[in-house]
């Protein structure tokens, strides 16, 4: 279960604009999106010290790396459509 006990409420208020609650949201999923992919990394190279060589003539392949890096890319995609929803938001005038 998830604990958002630290996390304020977005609340709409007289002085508060939607836009910046939705931006405020999107940043924080970035955030969360960016905290994963970290560990990712430090998953990935903990599974590689030490198991990818375990001797001169034995080499061992690893199953879990494609997994990881393939969770990675489509974190990586993920921020990115969150980055772009967060520029277009931020963006004034009128859509095109």
């Amino acid at each position: 279960m998830l604990n958002f006990a630290g996390t304020p409420l977005l609340v709409a208020t007289p002085e508060a604009d939607s836009r910046q609650l939705i931006a405020a949201d999107l940043r924080s999923l970035i955030a969360r999106i960016e905290t994963s992919m970290r560990l990712i990394d430090a998953a990935m190279e903990q599974d590689g010290d030490g198991s990818a060589m375990i001797s001169a003539d034995i080499f061992v392949l690893d199953d879990v790396t494609p997994r990881y890096a393939t969770a990675s890319a489509a974190l990586n995609a993920c921020r990115a459509g969150l980055g772009h929803a967060l520029q277009c938001l931020s963006e004034t005038g009128n859509p095109a």
